[in-house]
């Protein structure tokens, strides 16, 4: 099976290189700095465990233009969901009729509803319908990471603890082609989960980071300094319980009280989101496919969420200030 990357970040650069060291005929789609580095280094470097300690560079093939590597049985898309708009055709020039697509991405992804029974396309995760225009959601295997990694420079990817990566069809439960990916990423030593239900995972997982993020991007702060402050929890909380009634109303209840996940969440430790990562680094914030998805998906389904959309309204302007978030804001959101 050929498998493609596209993407070369935090978990795209970890699922290359796993994937490679075990064995598994593996390519990327990397563009400048990143591209440049595997290159000149021959591959792409790990620096796994609490001692980080760097391995040789492992062989990948990069390239720039989807083109030059073919049509693939699984592409798995790592790629920021501010990017995936634009980079959705490009994509899908890696895909023939049979191809899995493999979205490993953070927030509400534009194949969500398909297999849920609802009728809706969310315009802040899949504007004008062009993703799934580009990305039909039959040929997706839907995915939740569960782990930690960062990319200390460019082809480097850092990777201190975590191992879970849930895998599941968008209609409900496995299949022959769910098993087909399963087994490679389990040979590269990932612990793979099978879920009879992927977007009540992908939902759980988004109850927490929808907070989280935001608000360290907001404050500078850790997540243990986020949990251990009273009123900042406070709120993380108030959003949850928005959120979890939003779930409810589509047939994803959460089975838990916003003060479990924030125990689970402060045994984590220091840790610097995602989103802070971006806005310390200057890139634009996953706001629209982590906050603005729940807050428009609300308003379809009659849920009043004052909580998320204070905290969504604080985390753009932050955003905007910096110039890492359109001026426009998102048009559908008006205050109710």
């Amino acid at each position: 099976m050929r498998i493609c990357v596209y993407g070369l970040g935090a978990i795209g650069g970890l699922v290359a290189a796993r994937l490679a060291r075990s064995g598994v005929p593996v390519s990327a789609v990397a563009r400048g700095a990143t591209l440049e580095a595997v290159r000149a280094r021959g591959g792409l470097v790990l620096a796994e465990g609490p001692d980080g300690e760097r391995s040789a560079p492992i062989p990948v093939t990069v390239a720039a233009d989807p083109a030059r590597l073919g049509v693939q049985g699984v592409v798995v898309i790592a790629l920021k969901a501010t990017a995936l708009p634009a980079a959705a055709p490009s994509i899908a020039r890696l895909a023939g009729p049979d191809t899995v697509l493999l979205p490993a991405m953070n927030g509400i992804p534009w194949w969500f509803f398909h297999g849920l029974g609802h009728d809706v396309r969310l315009e802040s995760t899949d504007p004008g319908g062009a993703v799934s225009a580009a990305l039909p959601a039959g040929r997706v295997v839907g995915g939740v990471v569960h782990l930690s990694a960062s990319c200390p420079e460019p082809g480097v990817v850092r990777h201190p603890a975590g191992e879970g990566i849930i895998l599941g069809e968008p209609r409900g439960g496995g299949s022959d082609r769910v098993e087909a990916v399963a087994g490679p990423l389990r040979g590269a030593g990932f612990e793979v989960r099978i879920s009879d239900r992927i977007q009540r995972d992908v939902w759980y997982k988004l109850w927490g980071n929808m907070t989280m993020n935001p608000l360290s991007a907001l404050t500078g702060a850790t997540l243990d300094r986020i949990l251990d402050d009273p009123l900042v929890r406070g709120v993380a909380s108030a959003c949850m319980r928005e959120a979890a009634e939003v779930g409810a109303r589509i047939g994803l209840p959460v089975d838990a009280d916003p003060e479990e996940r924030h125990a689970v969440t402060r045994g984590l430790g220091a840790v610097r989101t995602s989103m802070l990562q971006d806005v310390d680094a200057g890139r634009p914030t996953e706001l629209d496919a982590l906050v603005t998805a729940v807050a428009e998906l609300a308003r379809r389904v009659g849920v009043p969420t004052p909580h998320i959309d204070g905290l969504l309204g604080l985390a753009r302007l932050s955003a905007q200030v910096r110039g890492l978030y359109p001026e426009t804001g998102f048009p559908a959101l008006e205050p109710r």
